[in-house]
């Protein structure tokens, strides 16, 4: 299913791209090369103007680029982290980008990738209403690699990150829920394409150029679900952003891709969903933000885990509870709570950021549900585990949206207590407000990065769209050294 669209002329930026013929070839028609889906796409990326971009999207970008790097000191000493900076460092060609939380400079791929990691690694990322999406980890990075190879003005990079978001979101709603449902993790399969948007809006591609760097996005678009749980789904949305980036880089430099590799008939969208919403590409492009469906987590976990950890929560606040009188706990939420997060016999706290019985259980006995609390540590806590075998069921409710969830505790008395929640903290519905999050920055980066001094971060990412230069930004999150 493809849709022209009139472009207008294309901006010769840098070196012109080799003059592209009509195509009769591909189906059997002669169109202009930038069609379909992926021309239009292409053809906002290039030419979106500022001024376009509401405030509020614009004020929502700042939020979410504030939160990742929160999120990415927290990770930078996960051992994750650690393992695939070992894997990947050696083999860096400079010292050109940063590495959040860390004190060396690597190659732009590199950095990128590692960024992305530490952003996603605990789960505790921006999450994208709908899609599931977290698409801070796979876009930001890339402008910020970006940002160190040549002057980005800090609303140059909040305006690509908005488009990279977009991309990526719009791709996730047309392919969900089936996508995800077939085992893809869309984080990393969408993300990519976001990436390779946000990264050609910096380097200044024209439509066609566009075009090709998402064609090579979608040569190399991949993630599983069967990932999550283990340091490999972080290899995979670390190679979203890298990839993303490698694939504008290609197109800049004249590595050609297909016509349409997005909405194409062996396109991304059909090749990876059963029932493709082609629609919801392009329709309201412009006018309709998907950035604005992004929700910010309050605890680092599968986002199917909020409302079950606030019900935890309220039951553990009510006066006289007494965690030591439970017989056994029964959950009930969104069909994707069962299919994701059923996982009684979790031994490894990665394992644990997708366990509804860790996180009942973590929840009753230890109460914030931080990142310390999904850690190895916390899984060898006895008395945590001792709870955790108390979660008798994970039960289905197809009433409940994925933002509700309900947790029943029956006492060894014969009492019952149960606590519903319908709307979760950090959803739509009940978001994290500016102090929230700045309370969870401070927190990560006291937990993950404590040797830096943050203020100064802090300070200038809630003023980014002022910033002149995004670089500084990197100077402040860096260890010494």
């Amino acid at each position: 299913m493809g849709r022209s669209h009139g472009g207008g002329q294309r901006r010769r930026l840098n070196k012109a791209p080799r003059t592209i013929k009509k195509e009769s070839d591909v189906s059997g028609t002669r169109n202009d090369f930038a069609t379909g889906l992926t021309g239009e796409l292409a053809a906002f990326v290039a030419g979106s103007r500022l001024e376009d971009v509401p405030d509020t999207v614009r004020e929502h970008g700042v939020r979410a680029i504030l939160n990742g790097f929160g999120t990415a000191l927290g990770g930078a000493s996960d051992q994750a982290l650690a393992r695939l900076g070992a894997a990947l460092v050696p083999f860096s060609s400079g010292q050109v980008a940063s590495v959040i939380g860390r004190s060396h400079r690597v190659d732009a791929p590199t950095a990128a990738f590692l960024n992305a990691a530490a952003i996603n690694v605990f789960d505790f990322d921006d999450t994208h209403e709908g899609t599931i999406i977290h698409p801070t980890a796979p876009v930001a990075p890339v402008v910020l690699a970006i940002a160190e190879m040549r002057p980005v003005s800090g609303i140059e990079a909040l305006h690509a990150f908005i488009l990279g978001v977009e991309v990526a979101c719009r791709l996730g709603n047309a392919v969900s829920p089936w996508h995800y449902d077939r085992g893809w993790h869309i984080t990393s399969t969408c993300g990519i394409f976001g990436a390779a948007a946000a990264a050609a809006r910096l380097l200044k591609l024209d439509q066609t150029q566009t075009v090709w760097a998402l064609g090579n996005a979608s040569a190399q678009s991949s993630g599983l679900v069967e990932t999550l749980g283990f340091m490999a789904k972080s290899a995979g949305v670390g190679a979203a952003a890298r990839n993303g980036l490698l694939s504008a880089l290609m197109a800049q430099a004249g590595v050609e891709g297909p016509q349409d590799p997005i909405g194409g008939p062996r396109g991304f969208l059909k090749v990876t969903c059963d029932a493709p919403k082609f629609d919801r590409v392009c329709d309201g492009l412009g006018d309709h933000w998907e950035l604005l469906r992004n929700m910010f987590k309050p605890y680092p976990c599968g986002v199917v885990l909020n409302p079950v950890i606030d019900a935890c929560l309220a039951a553990r606040n009510r006066p006289g509870f007494d965690a030591r009188a439970i017989d056994t706990i029964v959950v009930r939420g969104n069909p994707l709570l069962k299919a994701r997060a059923d996982r009684p016999d979790v031994t490894t706290g990665r394992e644990a950021q997708v366990s509804a019985q860790h996180a009942v259980a973590v929840a009753l006995h230890r109460g914030p549900a931080g990142a310390a609390d999904f850690s190895d540590e916390a899984m060898a806590d006895q008395k945590v585990l001792e709870l955790r075998n108390k979660v008798f069921a994970v039960e289905v409710d197809g009433r409940k949206p994925i933002e509700a969830a309900e947790v029943e505790i029956r006492f060894s008395n014969g009492e019952r207590l149960c606590e519903r929640v319908d709307i979760a903290s950090g959803s739509s519905g009940h978001p994290l407000s500016d102090a929230a999050l700045e309370e969870k920055f401070l927190g990560l980066a006291a937990y993950g990065s404590p040797q830096l001094d943050i203020g100064p971060l802090l300070s200038r990412l809630w003023k980014l769209p002022a910033l002149p230069d995004v670089a500084q930004l990197l100077t402040h999150a860096r260890l010494p050294g």
